[in-house]
């Protein structure tokens, strides 16, 4: 049995820690709010614009550079995770999928290859960061504050290097959100577009074709609108994540407080054992003294 002071030391440590976890989670919850209700206006709008450019009939022709489908030399996985921990499995899921992505690729490119990975989140950084066969970049800031125009920034920088040909493919890793309790890791090409003709064949036939009349042109809306939709989608891309992580952050903290509330049940048993243990012993000791006195 262990002594009270030891167990009055646990009770205070466990005690503390669940105070902590129960604010965390009041913290996570409110992040949570707002970043599930920037998803939740963000993604009709990109998923529309997606439908939209999908409609417009390209007849299997390459309308802007960000269609060009080239043979790959050199690859950009973007990976997209958190500065902080204590979200479960969150982190860890995406920087395995990372990884598995990168051995892929090491497979595939050449030898003269490259595999450039663009991290968002300060965990990626810290995990990839130790790998010496992939060129890294960290942009862990973009998470502080995260605007549409600070993201399209980028978003438009990886588009000129994909234009200019330094880049050939462009893909993502990422939690997409669903709800608070559910987050799906997803890997989704970004860079080159694939035009609809391409996508599955069944959706292709269940969908209806559009009698669009264009002003001033097919092609000049089509290469209006595909840079538009790129950075959309990037941006929703981020906002999944951040929605995801806030969620996750939330559930772990909770399931954190639920434990350490029945580990406090039980050692707050086992103080009222070990208590009522020394009360017994010294209760005996006194009977005892008494008994060999009048003895």
């Amino acid at each position: 049995m262990a002594n009270l002071k030891e167990v009055r030391t646990r009770i205070a440590s466990v005690s503390s820690t669940q105070q902590i976890t129960s604010a965390m989670k009041m913290v996570s919850a409110a992040k949570f709010r707002r970043a599930q209700n920037a998803i939740i206006g963000m993604r009709p709008y990109a998923d529309q614009l997606s439908e939209i450019v999908d409609d417009i009939d390209t007849g299997g022709d390459v309308l802007t550079p960000y269609h060009a489908v080239r043979p790959l030399r050199s690859v950009l996985l973007v990976v997209i995770t958190s500065n902080k921990g204590l979200c479960g499995a969150f982190n860890s899921n995406v920087i395995k999928q990372a990884n598995a992505r990168i051995d892929h690729y090491r497979q595939q490119l050449p030898a003269d290859g490259t595999l450039h990975v663009m991290s968002i989140g300060k965990k990626s950084s810290e995990m990839l960061g130790r790998r010496k066969d992939i060129t890294l970049s960290a942009y862990d800031d973009l998470l502080d504050g995260t605007t549409f125009d600070r993201v399209a920034e980028l978003a438009d920088s990886v588009m000129k290097q994909f234009e200019d040909k330094k880049i050939d493919l462009v893909e993502i890793v990422y939690n997409r959100f669903k709800n608070s309790l559910v987050q799906i890791l997803s890997t989704e090409q970004w860079l080159p577009v694939v035009p609809k003709d391409t996508k599955d064949s069944n959706a292709l036939k269940d969908s209806k074709t559009n009698d669009y009349i264009y002003e001033p042109s097919k092609e000049e809306i089509v290469r209006s609108m595909v840079p538009l939709t790129l950075r959309s989608n990037f941006y929703r891309m981020i906002l999944d994540s951040l929605a995801s992580e806030h969620g996750a952050r939330m559930n772990a903290m909770q399931k954190a407080t639920d434990n350490a509330t029945e580990l406090l049940k039980d050692l707050r048993l086992t103080y009222n054992k070990a208590r009522q243990a020394a009360i017994t012993n010294e209760i005996i000791e006194i009977v005892s003294g008494s008994e060999a006195l009048k003895g």
